[in-house]
């Protein structure tokens, strides 16, 4: 389920709940999942030896027995007790011979308050905060508790998301700049309940295999343009079918990927309204058949789907789309304000603009589908229910800004705590930029 279809505004229904289709996964560890084990430390932190004590039964005292071997060994892996430490920073001033008096220089990251907390917990709360979606009261209640009672105030903690922030802004345009350059990117949007009661907002996303951006906005072409990808974008945009996607103004662009996942969900949206029909299924069966073929493909480094598994798929949807077409009449009247039968606008989508379907049989650096722009996303829905609505435009463009950071680090393997000191500290980490996609 995609996180745009979980929104809770009142008088929303709740998504239903599909039935049939492809099989779905058992819960837990799936059959070819990477395992996990807690592993042995070759050069433990701390060793502790545990001697026999007493007496033999000859009558001899065991603290003389020779030592022989260490008969077995058990490793305990836990935390350590957490606890503020603080340091104090003495600027001396001292007196030359000659009678010139010198004052000493703190070193850099020391702010010049006379009580400061330092960059571990300011790391600590951003990373509480923003990655792990702990509202600000809660968070620290949480360092309290880790600390013996010791936890900054909360308008501390709050204040934080826009000293980072600021901090951040340079980067966050150097990732934006990332996925601008990218040859294939992800465009993806959802809505959270931000600012005014009774208003909403919409996260707009641009997010390749490698970065993420995000912007606050609307779902209009104004805030699409703002967001500032689309109009320089010169690769392929994967995205769903929304018409602003599609608008001529994005005078770069290679071309599109359509995701095939919510091309799937619409044909069983279609086999709910027309149950009678074999055409959705058949849709569907011919869809999935190709998104399994391209992560084959991919896998043995091909730069496209072989024609001999490509081509009876590809030609199974066409056949499912024309007797779609034929099935569902099209409704006289204009396009932009007739309302259809259930399934006709995306047949006549796939009808029509077949390129937009199928593009990533023919390259498979193309994803088939979008999931990578919805699995960003869906960390923004999950604050949404923790926390609700958040009531500030500003901070909560903040907290995109360092989500965006913090996600495009983890997309590199870096540490989110350390990305997150090396910002506090003014040396935020940068994303390295690709190579510009060839114009189309």
């Amino acid at each position: 389920m995609p996180p745009s279809s979980d929104e809770v505004l009142p008088g929303r229904r709740a998504p239903r709940r599909r039935g049939g289709g492809a099989a779905r996964s058992s819960r837990g560890k799936q059959p070819g999942a990477e395992g996990r084990w807690l592993g042995w430390a070759d050069v433990p932190d701390e060793t502790r030896c545990y001697r026999p004590a007493g007496r033999c039964a000859c009558g001899a005292d065991l603290a003389a027995a020779t030592d022989m071997r260490v008969d077995c060994s058990h490793q305990v892996h836990d935390l350590p007790e957490i606890a503020i430490k603080v340091t104090q920073h003495d600027v001396w001033r001292v007196r030359c011979g000659c009678g010139r008096e010198h004052v000493g220089v703190l070193p850099a990251g020391v702010p010049a308050a006379p009580s400061s907390y330092g960059p571990g917990l300011k790391a600590l709360v951003v990373y509480l905060i923003v990655y792990q979606h702990v509202p600000v009261e809660r968070c620290v209640r949480l360092i309290a508790d880790l600390t013996g009672g010791r936890a900054p105030s909360a308008g501390f903690a709050h204040g934080m998301l826009a000293r980072c922030a600021a901090v951040l802004a340079e980067v966050a345009e150097l990732i934006k700049t990332a996925v601008t350059l990218a040859a294939v990117a992800g465009f993806d949007e959802t809505v959270i309940r931000c600012g005014p009661a009774g208003s909403k907002k919409y996260i707009l996303s641009g997010s390749t295999e490698a970065a993420v951006v995000y912007h606050l906005g609307g779902r209009d072409l104004g805030s699409f343009t703002a967001f500032g990808i689309l109009p320089a974008f010169a690769g392929i945009a994967v995205h769903d079918r929304y018409a602003c996607y599609f608008h001529d103004g994005w005078a770069n662009l290679a071309g599109h990927q359509v995701c095939l996942a919510h091309l799937v969900r619409g044909f069983e949206d279609a086999a709910e309204s027309w149950p009678g029909a074999i055409w959705p299924a058949q849709a569907q069966r011919a869809l999935r058949g190709p998104i399994r073929a391209w992560h084959a493909a991919r896998r043995q480094g091909r730069p496209e789907i072989p024609a001999r598994v490509r081509d009876p798929l590809l030609n199974e949807f066409r056949h499912a789309v024309l007797a779609g077409c034929s099935d569902v009449p099209r409704i006289p009247g204009p396009k932009s304000s007739t309302a259809q039968h259930p399934g006709r606008d995306l047949l006549e989508f796939c009808r029509d603009r077949p390129g937009d379907v199928t593009r990533f049989c023919y390259d498979t650096a193309v994803w088939p589908t979008n999931n990578i722009s919805e699995r960003d996303l869906r960390p923004a829905k999950t604050q949404q229910k923790i926390s609700g609505r958040l009531t500030s435009e500003n901070i909560t463009q903040d907290r995109l800004d360092i989500r965006s950071y913090i996600d495009t680090a983890r997309k590199h393997g870096i540490n989110v705590l350390a990305a997150l000191r090396g910002a506090v500290t003014g040396r935020p980490w940068k994303p390295p930029l690709p190579a510009p996609a060839p114009a189309g």
